[in-house]
Parts: C-alpha cells; sequence; structure tokens
C-alpha cells in the first residue's frame, strides 16, 4: 500500500513547512460566473481556492479592477454565497509536466478522468511556453507520414511543421484527424480535445489508448459544456507538455480540436473584461490567443526536437474567410481544406486538393515528385472548372487535350484521392501510387 504511495511521500518530505500567515480575500460579487473578490493579492492565471461550506470551488485569476481582483469559475456557481474566502493556491502561471501523464486521460486541470489514480507529476513549465528567440527554430527538412494517401503525395508535411484541418461542421475533420494520428509515426503523441463533444472524448481514448500507442499518448479532454477558462487551460496544458518533451529532445505530434474552440474561450474570457468585439465579434486578444499558442510547436535547434502541430479549424457557415480561419490560415505551415460539395459526392476524406496547400513540401520533396504532384493538380483544376460543362454534355471532346485527359481520368483520380476512414497509406507507397497514376496514363 504505502509503495503506492511513495512519491507522495517523497515530496512531503521534501516539503518546506510555511509558517507564515494565511492570506485570503472574500467574494464581493459574483456575475454570470466572474467572481470579483476584495483583499486577495494574488498575480493574473493564479489558481485559487473558494470556501464556501460545501466541497470547495476553483476559480482563476483573469484580471483586476478598482482593488478588485477579477476571477473566474471552473465551475458551476451553484451554492456560492457573498463573503466566501479565496485563498491563492499552487505556483501562479506553472503547470505540472512529466511522464506520469503518458498513457493517461485528464482534464484541463491535470486531473485523471480515466478512472485511474491521481497522476504524479513533479517538473513544472510556464503555461504559457518559454519564449525562444525566432532563430532557435530549426527549418523543416524531414518528411511527416500523415498514413493518408492524398497529403502524402499531394501535400507533403514535414517534422516540425503547424498544420490546419479547416471545413464546417460534419465535413470530417474528426475523422481525418482519426486517421492521421492512426497512421503517423511519433515518439510522444499529445491530443488536445478542446470543447468538443463528450462521445468524441471517450470514442477516442478506446481507439488510441490500447495496446503499444498507450505508452506514449496523452489525452487533455475539456468537453464544450465546461467553463471557457478551463478549456483554455487545457489547451495550454496540451502545448506545455509537448514543449517539455520537446526540451528532451523528442519527436512529438502534437493534435488539437479544435483551435477554434479555444479562440470561443478566449472570446467569452475577454468579453467578461469588457473588451470590445472587433472581426465578427472576436476580440483582438481571442484571436491572439490562437498565434500564442500555434507559434510554441515547431522545431528545436537547441535541443533537436520537434513538435508537429496538427489543429483542426471550424470554419463557421463554411464560411473561408471567417475571422478565426484566416487567423489559422496565415500562422499555420498548411492547411487542409475539406469540401462538403465533395462530401456530398461521397468522397472521404473530402479534402479539396486545389485549396490546400503545404507551404514547406518544396523544401522536402525531390523534384520529380514536385512535377507529378503539380500535373494531378492541373487534371483536378482543368475538370473542376469546366465540370457544368461536362456534365451537360456542352464540352466537344479535342477541344483541349488537358481537359480530354482530366475526363478520361476522372474516376481514377477520385479513387486516389478516397482513402478508407482508419486505413493507412505509408508515404512511399503514396508517392508510387502516384507514379503509377500519371506514369500509366501518361
Amino acid at each position: 500500500m504505502l509503495s503506492d504511495h511513495a512519491a507522495l511521500l517523497d515530496d512531503l518530505a521534501d516539503a518546506r513547512l510555511d509558517l507564515a500567515p494565511a492570506r485570503y480575500g472574500l467574494v464581493a460579487a459574483c456575475d454570470g460566473g466572474l467572481l470579483e473578490v476584495s483583499g486577495l493579492n494574488a498575480p493574473i492565471a493564479a489558481l485559487c481556492e473558494v470556501s464556501h461550506g460545501v466541497a470547495p470551488l476553483t476559480a482563476e485569476v483573469i484580471g483586476f479592477r478598482n482593488g478588485r481582483s477579477l476571477l473566474m469559475l471552473l465551475g458551476d456557481t451553484v451554492m456560492l454565497r457573498p463573503g466566501a474566502r479565496v485563498r491563492a493556491r499552487g505556483q501562479p502561471g506553472m503547470v505540472a509536466v512529466g511522464e506520469a501523464y503518458l498513457g493517461r486521460a485528464v482534464d484541463g486541470s491535470g486531473q485523471p478522468i480515466d478512472g485511474g489514480p491521481p497522476l504524479h507529476a513533479r517538473a513544472l513549465w510556464p503555461a504559457g511556453g518559454k519564449r525562444a528567440g525566432a532563430l532557435d527554430r530549426s527549418p523543416v527538412r524531414v518528411p511527416f507520414d500523415t498514413g493518408v494517401r492524398a497529403l502524402n503525395a499531394l501535400t507533403t508535411f514535414g517534422v516540425g511543421q503547424r498544420i490546419g484541418i479547416m471545413a464546417g461542421s460534419g465535413v470530417g475533420k474528426s475523422v481525418l484527424l482519426d486517421m492521421i494520428a492512426t497512421g503517423a509515426e511519433a515518439e510522444i503523441v499529445i491530443v488536445g480535445l478542446i470543447g468538443e463533444r463528450a462521445r468524441e472524448v471517450s470514442d477516442f481514448v478506446e481507439r488510441h489508448m490500447q495496446g503499444a500507442k498507450r505508452a506514449r499518448t496523452a489525452v487533455i479532454a475539456v468537453p464544450a459544456d465546461h467553463a471557457p477558462n478551463l478549456r483554455l487551460r487545457g489547451a495550454m496544458l496540451a502545448t506545455s507538455l509537448a514543449e517539455h518533451f520537446r526540451a528532451q529532445g523528442r519527436q512529438v505530434l502534437l493534435i488539437m480540436d479544435s483551435l477554434t474552440r479555444v479562440a470561443h474561450a478566449g472570446r467569452e474570457i475577454a468579453l467578461l473584461l469588457g473588451e470590445p468585439g472587433a472581426a465578427r465579434g472576436y476580440p483582438p486578444s481571442a484571436l491572439a490567443t490562437i498565434t500564442k499558442l500555434v507559434e510554441r510547436a515547431g522545431n528545436s535547434a537547441a535541443s533537436g526536437g520537434s513538435i508537429t502541430g496538427l489543429y483542426t479549424v471550424l470554419a463557421d457557415g463554411d464560411a473561408q474567410d471567417d475571422p478565426v480561419v484566416d487567423t489559422a490560415r496565415a500562422i499555420l505551415d498548411g492547411h487542409i481544406v475539406l469540401s462538403r460539395e465533395l462530401a456530398q459526392r461521397g468522397q472521404y476524406p473530402a479534402i479539396d486538393i486545389a485549396a490546400s496547400l503545404s507551404r514547406v513540401m518544396a523544401d522536402i520533396a525531390r523534384s520529380d515528385h514536385l512535377a507529378l504532384a503539380r500535373e494531378f493538380r492541373a487534371l483536378v483544376a482543368a475538370f473542376e472548372a469546366n465540370r457544368d460543362l461536362v456534365l451537360m454534355g456542352a464540352y466537344r471532346p479535342g477541344a483541349d487535350p488537358q481537359l480530354d485527359r482530366a475526363i478520361a481520368m476522372h474516376d481514377r483520380l477520385v479513387d486516389f484521392l478516397s482513402q478508407p476512414a482508419r486505413s493507412t497509406v505509408s508515404l512511399d507507397a503514396s508517392l508510387a501510387a502516384l507514379q503509377g497514376l500519371l506514369g500509366d496514363a501518361a
């Protein structure tokens, strides 16, 4: 029995006894989860405990105004009353990281949700990350195998690249993410399921936390019904874990589903603090949250480790000019666009290959591979530009040799882009299939 708690006992033995008087504040006002506390001297991002006669509540300091601290609860306000005592706890701005998270599923506070024992992680890491110089980001030079034929062959990604999967609701973002998580190779896989359905969380854990993969995978899950600051803390915890392992020189795959829910959480907090909405109701700080998270991924020249970031981005109303989509597209190193029209035709994954892009493909792919990818894109673009004419029978064969070839190859091009869910095709096999397709048809 004692062996199960040996690490905790060691911590208690090393802990310093604090004999200073305990300082606390008092709840003066509560408005929709935003607390105003008087007499509390705690910095922003500090976690606090609110004692109110039942089980204590947890809140986070998000600002201060007119001599009062502003806190946001991580739970419900049920049974909270005026005058409740508030005490700061832990180290502000720091999160616990380490090997203890591997094989486990936790919430945004690092508490287990998988029914296992409490985690014991002694290392601390800044929740906002450690800012590094621009020259510490080594270039992307090694291809990253996604396990998806269309992506491997036509938008080749690299280790240390930041990639976005952009689509409206119900088009297949999570399914494509699941395929990449299954087929990708990495030493450590950190999965942040932020603001998604609880059912998707349990399904993902059931599929990916089994067998040998479990020992190298950590899941941080904060469903949509949780407080916005807890969702934001979950995203920062996942990124901090990835940074911790990268600092050890390890190759990390960071999966974040979804970046839009993180922006929504930042918007809720900013509006509570009185920040005016700008782009379609998004305050500037909410969009800046995306930039801060994404910029923490990448290769490290100092340690030799890497974080390959894979982020889903929800395009509200299928609008590709949505502020979150625009911001993500500008900061990411590549993006995959999923088309509802292609999904309705029965093509899965519904990758719009003409709109998808990898900004590092030219640096990591061979010249013959690049030529074949351009040729494939040209054929797809030629058919889609004249699709209505072809279907109406208004096109006269022989008028455009490239379009003639695209029409003849259309079924094979669609078959190449399609792939059954939860199946994998390696990078080498994808390139061989592309060479066989276009070489045979030349």
